[in-house]
């Protein structure tokens, strides 16, 4: 599967707001948002002034795109995702969110166990995290309440665990995770609901987009 390997700070500028995508960079002052609070590009300094209404789909559009890279989903995942949604009951947008949050890699970045969650997919790419007992390699893989997420203890003195101790819980874990950080663990408590998912997204917009 595709991935976006260009500058992820390009996207916080596209879309004009934080999305936190490289972990403790984005809190501090070296933030490309706090440099260049513009789009990028030639002409994104001037672009700014500019007096321009957007329309209706350009909105929706944004919305969608500014998930996305939020979550790092590529647009077919994302649209199995709105698909799965749909077919659910209750709110498509809100379980849209909470398939979201439930990804593996999202879990491992709430719970302050990455930085980012890129980094929890290269992490979890590299084999470093258990499910329920069981080597999970998978960033999509969906967690389910009760699940039990830890560090594999062969990989606890690697350089990067002590790295992210040392970072002093930049992110603090959502109502719906126990978080021990002493043995690089969490457990999903509950599933996450849209009071406790704290995104600046206005998810109605994405369904309307997916709707037309």
């Amino acid at each position: 599967m595709g991935r976006y390997t260009g500058s992820v700070c390009k996207l916080c500028r596209r879309e004009a707001q934080k999305l936190f995508l490289k972990g403790e960079r984005c809190y501090s002052n070296k933030c490309a948002m706090e440099k260049r609070a513009y789009p990028p590009g030639e002409h994104g300094r001037t672009s700014q002034f500019r007096r321009r209404s957007e329309s209706e789909y350009s909105i929706q559009m944004r919305e969608k795109q500014k998930a996305r890279r939020m979550y790092g989903v590529m647009e077919r995942q994302f649209r199995r995702y709105f698909a799965d949604a749909d077919r659910t009951t209750g709110q498509t947008g809100q379980t849209l969110l909470v398939l979201l949050e439930r990804r593996l890699d999202n879990v491992v970045y709430r719970a302050g166990l990455a930085r980012s969650r890129a980094e929890a997919r290269q992490l979890i790419g590299h084999g470093h995290f258990e499910v329920n007992g069981r080597t999970v390699d998978i960033p999509s893989y969906q967690v389910n309440a009760g699940d039990a997420i830890r560090v594999r203890e062969r990989a606890r003195d690697a350089s990067v665990f002590a790295e992210i101790r040392d970072a002093d819980g930049l992110v603090r874990p959502p109502e719906w995770l126990d978080v021990d950080p002493d043995t690089l663990s969490a457990v999903m408590t509950a599933l996450p609901e849209r009071q406790s998912i704290d995104v600046p997204l206005n998810e109605q917009l994405i369904v309307e987009f997916y709707s037309r």
